[in-house]
């Protein structure tokens, strides 16, 4: 029976001419049947893509012939299922698009890449190196969550800093309003779902004169294959597609607490109203009310 499966990857590399891998990518995936969303820039590539393994694997070759591409690490995980035409279940359609940033933090021209990656950012570390260093600094050293608030509401690392942001262009304004200056004398590890997020915001911690800015290698996708829940993360991890979260094992703790009840809760849904966007925490017995803006007046 055919396995579904999820790649996630990205790569920060220099492209000249964005419109042309992305002529390439959206016909090598379309053929490949595949869904998902493209992202594509000057500064590199940034995909999600679901299907069926063998033309996910297909699509990792054709993609690593490409020598700026040769190198990205794929994260596979496991679908939800495929549709009678063979299709991921977890994405509507296929999205390939070019813009100006792969990971829009609202700074593009703050944003150096090289032929390896993103100049000046933070000292990579592997789930190993993490441990070490925890082990070494001990609670001098500061998790600095690179996601939005909702998702680390039902996942985070144990203690981690989460700015009350929405999108990750409100981490600029936040770093530039001198909020988290008290870090700069201190370790501060970035993460983030996959490591592309924290690619970027190490690097604008390292312009604003944080002195020792780490990344998360792999993020918590490789954090989370290595230990599971028997490190330092605790919670589900949120996607973008129709899985909604994942965990890392059946011991998974559950963190978020449903804004409608105060159950534990670790799921997320939209607003009652069809028309919203806005996303909050809910258990499976609640539905959720319209958010303010779309409440209706009191009688």
């Amino acid at each position: 029976m055919p396995l579904a499966k999820i790649l996630l990857y990205y790569a920060f590399t220099p492209l000249a001419d964005p419109d042309a891998v992305r002529l390439w990518q959206r016909d090598l995936a379309e053929s490949l049947g595949l869904r998902g969303r493209i992202l594509i820039s000057q500064h590199g590539l940034n995909g999600t893509l679901g299907g069926e393994m063998t033309a996910l694997k297909r699509y990792v070759r054709k993609t690593r012939e490409y020598a700026p591409f040769r190198n990205i690490e794929f994260k596979w995980s496991a679908g939800s299922g495929l549709d009678d035409t063979g299709a991921s279940l977890d994405f509507p359609k296929l999205s390939v698009k070019v813009r100006d940033e792969i990971v829009s933090f609202g700074a593009p021209g703050e944003l150096r890449v090289g032929d390896d990656g993103v100049v000046a950012g933070g000292t990579r570390l592997s789930p190993d190196d993490l441990h070490e260093l925890v082990a070494e600094r001990g609670d001098e050293v500061a998790f600095f969550d690179g996601r939005n608030a909702l998702e680390a509401a039902i996942g985070r690392f144990r203690g981690a800093i989460v700015p009350d942001v929405e999108t990750t262009r409100d981490f600029v304004e936040l770093l530039d309003s001198g909020e988290y200056d008290d870090l700069k004398g201190r370790p501060v590890v970035t993460y983030c779902t996959g490591g592309i997020r924290c690619e970027v915001l190490s690097s604008l911690m390292v312009s604003r004169g944080f002195g020792e800015v780490y990344q998360l290698d792999g993020g918590i996708v490789r954090y989370g294959e290595q230990f599971g829940d028997d490190g330092l993360w605790q919670g589900s991890l949120y996607v973008f597609d129709k899985r909604g979260a994942i965990e890392f094992s059946d011991r998974a703790e559950v963190i978020g607490s449903c804004v409608v009840c105060g159950t534990p809760a670790n799921r997320t849904a939209n607003c009652a109203d069809a028309s919203c966007t806005t996303e909050r925490v809910v258990c499976g017995s609640c539905d959720l009310p319209p958010c303010a803006a779309h409440a209706s007046p009191a009688e």
